[in-house]
C-alpha cells in the first residue's frame, strides 16, 4: 500500500507526542515498536533513521523525524483534521512561531536545566534560548493570550507544546505557573490525547511485564 502511514516509536520516548498527534488526525496507521539500544540501532532502522532514535514516520515514500518536523507534515499531509491554519492564512504565523519556539528554545532550557546547566551570566546572547526564565516567560505568554497558541483553535502547534509543558509539570522541569497548569488541564483532556495515553501505557505495561528480571 504506497500510502501506508507507519510509526517507529517506543511507548517510553517521545513518540508520545506523536501517537497523540496521530490519534487526532484519525488516519489509519501502523506501529512498529522499537527498543533502545537494540532494535533502533540495528542496520534496517538505521536506513530509515540514522540517528538510531524515535519517533520517525514513514507515510508511503517519505520519511520524517524530529517530533516538531513529524507534527507539522502530519498536519499538512491530512488537513481534513484541522490542525494546521491553512497556507496564506496569517495564523500560519504564530502556528510556527510556537511550534518551534518550543521545538528550539524550550527543548534547550529544559534540558540544559535538567542536566544542571546553566549559561553563564554574560554569555546568554550566545544561547538560542538567552535564560531558562526567559524561556519560561515567553512560553506562559504564548498560552495566556488564548485558549491555545495560534489564536482560537487547537493545532498540532498545541499538540507539540502542550506536551513539553505537560512533561515538564509532571518531572518538576517546568514551574507550575498557573498559566501552565490550566493550559494542560485544558488540552490533555482532549479523546485523541486520552486515547493516545492509554495506548503507550498499556505498550508500557506490556514491556514491564517482559522485560528480564535484574
Amino acid at each position: 500500500m504506497t500510502d501506508e502511514l507507519v510509526f517507529y516509536t517506543n511507548p517510553t520516548s517521545r513518540g508520545r507526542i506523536v501517537r497523540w498527534m496521530l490519534e487526532e488526525i484519525g488516519h489509519p496507521y501502523r506501529t512498529e515498536l522499537l527498543d533502545f539500544g537494540t532494535t533502533m540501532k540495528a542496520p534496517s532502522y538505521l536506513s530509515i533513521n540514522p540517528m538510531g532514535k524515535v519517533p520517525t514516520i514513514r507515510h508511503g515514500d517519505t520519511v520524517v523525524t524530529e517530533v516538531a518536523a513529524i507534527c507539522a507534515y502530519l498536519a499538512d499531509a491530512f488537513p481534513r483534521a484541522g490542525l494546521a491554519p491553512p497556507p496564506g492564512d496569517r495564523l500560519r504565523g504564530p502556528y510556527y512561531r510556537w511550534l518551534f519556539f518550543a521545538a528550539g528554545p524550550v527543548e534547550a532550557a529544559v534540558t540544559n536545566k535538567a542536566l544542571g546547566f546553566v549559561v553563564p551570566e554574560g554569555r546568554e546572547r550566545m544561547a538560542g534560548y538567552g535564560s531558562f526564565v526567559d524561556a519560561m516567560n515567553a512560553l506562559e505568554s504564548a498560552v495566556s493570550q488564548s485558549d491555545y497558541v495560534a489564536g482560537e483553535g487547537f493545532t498540532a502547534a498545541d499538540v507539540y507544546v502542550g506536551s513539553h509543558i505537560g512533561w515538564g509539570l509532571m518531572f518538576g522541569t517546568i514551574e507550575k505557573y498557573p498559566a501552565f497548569e490550566q493550559y494542560w488541564a485544558r488540552i490533555s483532556a482532549r479523546p485523541a490525547a486520552v486515547r493516545a495515553k492509554e495506548i503507550d501505557d498499556a505498550l508500557m505495561a506490556e514491556q514491564q511485564k517482559v522485560a528480564p528480571a535484574s
